[in-house]
């Protein structure tokens, strides 16, 4: 019997550096690559949120079409369906006489949870769900201690790692695959079909995210371009913008990180290779702190005790922020502009989070809630543990007293432009 290895394409959409597609080529004749849109992923949350918008929403639409037409280009094809990844994937094995299932490991529960219902559906027909790491710049098995003993403070992770690991090369991007005979691959689904309407462009913004590996690369190349052109780093620190791409594993983090290592030496670019650099290394720290310490980062308090909540008027203050209505000019501009088009700069992040916390005494549970529904570049360990940070109630502890909100205004907007941009 010929072996066919099932690849379960998730938050990984794209085929340079893609260990676990390389392998599943490797080791079997054929395979099977599905992709499965999770209902649970665009339904509602008991804050009042949607777990995805529609911005986000039509990124993952555009980079799913993007890798069904890069596996296409090599002779293959994307099994697209809709509906229960445990559901669905059992089915397929039996159909198609799969052999063995191949995924990249999540950490945060929701994802996990799904991977553990899946796993236990296959276990009763005998089958194995084989994990692969591949989301973050260094490997787990490189780090210079287990996971248990990283250290909380992220000045002490970066600074062990960066002397005692190593970033390993990239993986190539097959050329050639053989896929299992399917009569029917499945249509993409559109944004309608979750009830969700496509955004319009806001003429304010001068960006477009469009997801796919393709973009992802082309805007790489990009900013690349734009750090050999540039006469000082400063003014390419806001042209980065990878981050929807790394989100949703269309750009891997270990090819960002080579391909700007080569401008390394290039005048005025060090800053800028810093930068993005630091992003990398803050993704990393993140997901490894989830895998220490599990779902503490969803509960209120966390790893302390959160400040206090204004529970009489908490759900009316928190719709006055996110509809952009507090009457605070820079932090109404900042939920415009989320609003608008889904991205927003970290400092920006940060000025709304310090507001709806201190200000209007809202749990930082509902901000976390609502920028998972409208950041184009969400994934949960980043946006979870960073409102936890700033909500003082992060793991490492000793940085409840270093944000500072009319620093951060003073910085975000120092002259009122961008207030008056993006005055709602």
């Amino acid at each position: 019997m010929s072996k066919k290895i099932l690849v379960w394409f998730r938050n990984d959409l794209r085929l340079h550096d893609n260990e676990m597609l390389v392998e599943a080529i490797a080791k079997s004749d054929s395979i099977l690559p599905v992709y499965i849109l999770d209902p649970r992923l665009f339904g509602e949350t008991k804050y009042d949120t949607l777990k995805t918008g529609n911005i986000r929403g039509q990124f993952i639409l555009e980079s799913v079409a993007s890798l069904r037409t890069s596996l296409k280009q090599i002779g293959g094809n994307l099994l697209i369906a809709e509906g229960h990844p445990e559901d669905i994937i059992p089915q397929l094995v039996q159909e198609y006489e799969i052999t063995e299932v191949y995924h990249h490991r999540e950490v945060a529960r929701e994802e996990t949870h799904i991977s553990t219902l899946l796993e236990n559906a296959l276990w009763k027909l005998r089958i194995n769900l084989k994990h692969f790491i591949g989301h973050t710049l260094y490997n787990k098995e490189d780090l210079p201690f287990p996971i248990k003993d990283i250290p909380d403070a992220f000045n002490q992770f970066k600074k062990k790692i960066e002397r005692d690991s190593i970033i390993k090369p990239c993986f190539l991007a097959p050329d050639r695959i053989n896929v299992a005979e399917v009569i029917d691959w499945g249509t993409l689904s559109t944004l309608n079909d979750f009830s969700l309407v496509p955004q319009l462009k806001d003429q304010r913004s001068d960006f477009e995210f469009v997801g796919g590996e393709a973009s992802g690369i082309a805007h790489l190349h990009k900013v690349i371009l734009a750090m050999q052109q540039a006469a000082t780093a400063k003014n390419l620190i806001l042209a980065s913008k990878l981050s929807a791409w790394l989100a949703m594993g269309c750009l891997s983090p270990r090819k960002v990180y080579w391909e700007i290592k080569k401008m390394e030496t290039t005048p005025n670019t060090k800053a800028m290779f810093n930068h993005i650099l630091l992003g990398l290394l803050w993704r990393d720290y993140f997901r490894f702190m989830f895998k220490k310490y599990g779902n503490t980062f969803f509960n209120p308090d966390g790893f302390g005790s959160q400040g206090p909540v204004d529970i009489e008027n908490e759900k009316e203050n928190f719709n006055k922020w996110k509809n952009a209505q507090t009457g605070f000019a820079v932090v109404d501009a900042v939920m415009t502009e989320l609003n608008q088009t889904g991205y927003i700069s970290n400092i920006a992040r940060q000025t709304a989070a310090l507001y709806l916390v201190n200000n209007l005494e809202v749990s930082w549970i509902f901000g976390a809630a609502y920028f998972e529904e409208k950041l184009i570049d969400y994934n949960p360990a980043s946006n979870w543990g960073n409102w936890a940070n700033m909500a003082g109630v992060g793991n490492d502890q000793k940085t409840k007293s270093v944000f500072d909100l009319d620093k951060n205004i003073k910085n975000l907007d120092p002259k009122g432009n961008y207030a008056l941009t993006w005055a709602s």
